[in-house]
């Protein structure tokens, strides 16, 4: 392919502006089309790719996106590292609307999503008992310590099928199990990215408190327009934080990320 990008992001339509002298190409990937065109263009002087992962029209909902197309977009542009911001539910009171979140760990709750590359002859297993890039999140770290925004360095995401909300039920547990924040789409997301040996960072942004802590009165239960709001709200400093870790992003890696497959396939 004649074009190149060292760096992806996923995220929502708001980003098309993030680009300089961007433009649009069409890719297609053994595993189908990706969610939209791919804008291709400059941050800080780098080359960055762009997918919006629901679509421009966000007509995908999370259990229809095509996670695998996407990553293999992104790898046959030769990018190396994937910053993706999401919107996400609080599921603990400490963490409050409007943090940030460098997600370190997810709980996989999602169900009958194509979710690996590797489906044989070969047998692979990939280890993600450390699954997001810890450079990348170091660096984060750095930058929204820097900037002030109110953040948390660590957290541990629950990934659900969606499209629909948690009942309370499920979300007290969720609560009671210690995991910090809820999402629907982070999953299989970054294990797609680890299996191309690809740097994954998450930045979650808080939009609300899902429904769990209902039951112990604080707040009324998430809808799509409290996640759009508050998300769109917190969307100037969010692209500033990911204009700084790009600027701030050396050219060669420095974790082990690259090597995600050593050792993972049976008979070699």
């Amino acid at each position: 392919m004649k074009e190149k990008a060292e760096i992806g992001i996923f995220g929502g339509s708001g980003f098309y502006s993030f680009l300089e002298n961007k433009k649009e190409i069409k890719i297609e990937t053994p595993y189908g089309s990706p969610s939209d065109l791919v804008a291709i263009g400059e941050v800080k002087g780098k080359k960055v790719a762009f997918i919006p992962r629901h679509g421009k029209l966000h007509q995908l909902p999370p259990h229809k996106v095509p996670y695998k197309a996407n990553l293999w977009a992104m790898k046959s542009l030769g990018i190396k590292r994937i910053i993706s911001p999401t919107a996400v539910g609080s599921l603990q009171p400490h963490i409050k609307v409007g943090d940030f979140v460098l997600t370190d760990q997810f709980v996989n709750m999602s169900s009958g999503r194509d979710t690996t590359f590797y489906d044989g002859p070969i047998t692979t297993h990939i280890s993600t008992a450390e699954p997001y890039c810890p450079e990348m999140r170091e660096i984060a770290n750095k930058v929204l310590k820097e900037l002030k925004i109110p953040y948390h360095p660590k957290g541990t995401v629950v990934v659900i099928q969606g499209p629909r909300f948690s009942t309370r039920a499920e979300s007290e547990w969720f609560t009671k199990n210690g995991w910090d924040i809820i999402n629907m789409t982070q999953f299989p997301e970054v294990v797609l990215a680890r299996e191309l040996e690809i740097c994954y960072l998450n930045i979650s942004v808080v939009t609300d408190y899902d429904v769990g802590i209902v039951a112990g009165g604080y707040v009324e239960p998430v809808t799509q327009e409290i996640v759009v709001e508050k998300f769109t709200e917190n969307i100037d400093k969010l692209k500033n934080v990911i204009k700084l870790i790009i600027e701030r992003l050396p050219r060669e890696r420095h974790c082990s990320c690259d090597q995600a497959l050593k050792g993972t396939r049976v008979g070699e």
